[in-house]
């Protein structure tokens, strides 16, 4: 027993039983703690002015405020050179720190800031480029040829396409029976061939593509024919048949000619081959096929005739006997010899047709859906593509006789060049795609720099103007 009490007895000592006190106080009693705790504000009274505030409080205690000392003179100096040195406050409120800067000082009479100058000029040097640049897009479009050539018997006949420029800087111009060579770096001319029957002439002539040298040149006959010539050796390398009536328009895709003719037909002939007639296209026209050009992929041909209608023949169709086209495109109200394909926009082909349409289509070939359409009021012989700007040029017959500039695609006119006495035969673009050929009925060839790249518009203008001098002072240069 005695034990055991002991044992109560130390218990209760230490106070074994009671509960366990923490001495952090819960979350609860720290705010209940803070929001009891509260204390009043004690401003500083380092900047009070007691003992004034005293001396009024027992001068002044009838609320009169006390009359103002006048000071001595003294007083007053003294006073002033305290303030101005900054020892002692003055009676009026003063701002000490400005988050605005200054504003500066007026420069004196005659200043001159470098920096602006500086500016100044660099903005009109970028003003004067600027200006520069837009007079470089700017360019000149001579309103005269740069140069004439008589071409005697040339055949006034709408149907046929008698002068082709190739890659070799070369003209090929046939007059009457005789087909003559104008080279156009030398301003050499040899004639190339004539045709021996007395009732046969030229109907049609065409570079072969891509060449350099003296190149090959295709001619088209009165009596149904095709010949090939070698240039340089100025002879024929083969005669290709095919048709019954004369070849009016040809074609050239790689080493395909393509041949049209009065007979409504177009005969494809493999230059390589023996049996050069690997493929026709018989079921398109009804009348004579004046016009043809392949596109500049390759992949399909247009063909234009006397019965108002243009066929697009694919590729694919070269090789056998095909009696539909592609896809025909009716809309013309006269021949359709005028055809060029567009070297900036795929698969976009321009139309031109004859007295009873004058009008220039612009066609989608690929969808056969019609683009534009524009009335030039004159017969449209002829249809050439600047290869450097999208435009187009055009020639045409009575009563203008002119060449007109078109900006594609809006269709609107820039420019008409006149100078034929009459209509406009025929187109064709130099190898660099700056001058432009027109064949006219007047028998004359003229040559124009509308096509010139703008750096050298103006120098070629002065050219045209003194070769123009030159010719009109003389007697006129022949193509034979």
């Amino acid at each position: 027993m005695g034990k055991q009490e002991n044992i109560a007895d130390l218990e209760s000592l230490l106070s074994l039983d009671s509960e366990i006190q923490s001495r952090v106080a819960p979350r609860w009693a720290r705010k209940a703690a803070a929001a009891a705790a509260a204390d009043r504000f004690i401003p500083t009274r380092a900047g009070m002015e007691w003992d004034k505030a005293n001396y009024r409080v027992e001068n002044c205690e009838n609320g009169e405020e006390e009359p103002k000392k006048t000071s001595s003179g003294r007083e007053q100096a003294l006073k002033a050179g305290l303030l101005s040195n900054g020892c002692v406050e003055d009676t009026e409120p003063s701002r000490i720190i400005h988050y605005a800067a200054k504003a500066p000082p007026a420069p004196p009479s005659g200043y001159v800031n470098n920096l602006r100058v500086l500016y100044t000029a660099q903005g009109h040097t970028a003003a004067v480029g600027e200006s520069s640049r837009r007079a470089k897009t700017t360019r000149h479009i001579p309103s005269a040829p740069s140069r004439v050539l008589d071409a005697p018997e040339l055949v006034d006949d709408y149907y046929l396409n008698l002068v082709a420029w190739g890659a070799n800087n070369k003209v090929a111009v046939a007059l009457g029976a005789t087909v003559y060579v104008w080279d156009a770096a030398s301003g050499g001319i040899v004639e190339l061939l004539t045709l021996e029957d007395a009732e046969d002439y030229v109907c049609s002539v065409a570079w072969l593509p891509g060449e350099t040298g003296d190149g090959h040149l295709a001619v088209g006959s009165a009596g149904g024919s095709t010949e090939l010539w070698d240039v340089a050796a100025t002879r024929p390398l083969r005669r290709m048949d095919g048709h019954a009536a004369r070849v009016s328009a040809l074609a050239w895709n790689a080493h395909i000619l393509s041949s049209g003719s009065r007979d409504s037909t177009i005969v494809h002939h493999d230059v390589r081959v023996r049996e050069h007639a690997v493929g026709s296209c018989v079921g398109g026209h009804a009348q004579e096929v004046c016009g043809l050009a392949w596109s500049p992929d390759g992949t399909m041909l247009a063909s234009g005739g006397n019965d108002n209608l243009v066929c697009l023949w694919s590729a694919s169709q070269t090789g056998v006997r095909s009696q539909d086209a592609t896809r025909v495109l009716s809309d013309h109200d006269a021949a359709v010899k005028a055809l060029a394909w567009c070297p900036h926009d795929r698969n976009v082909l321009a139309t031109g047709a004859g007295t009873a349409d004058r009008t220039i289509k612009l066609w989608n070939a690929q969808l056969g859906s019609m683009l534009n359409s524009i009335d030039t009021g004159s017969q449209v012989c002829a249809l050439a593509w600047n290869p450097h700007e999208k435009e187009l040029l055009s020639g045409h017959g009575y009563a203008e006789n002119q060449l007109s500039l078109w900006k594609y695609p809006t269709m609107a006119r820039i420019k008409d060049l006149k100078g034929h006495t009459g209509r406009v035969l025929s187109l064709c673009v130099s190898p660099d795609g700056s001058t432009a050929l027109s064949a006219g009925a007047d028998e004359t060839l003229r040559f124009w720099d509308v096509f010139a790249a703008p750096g050298n518009a103006l120098l070629k203008a002065k050219k045209a103007t003194t070769k123009i001098n030159r010719l009109n002072s003389g007697r006129p240069l022949s193509i034979r």
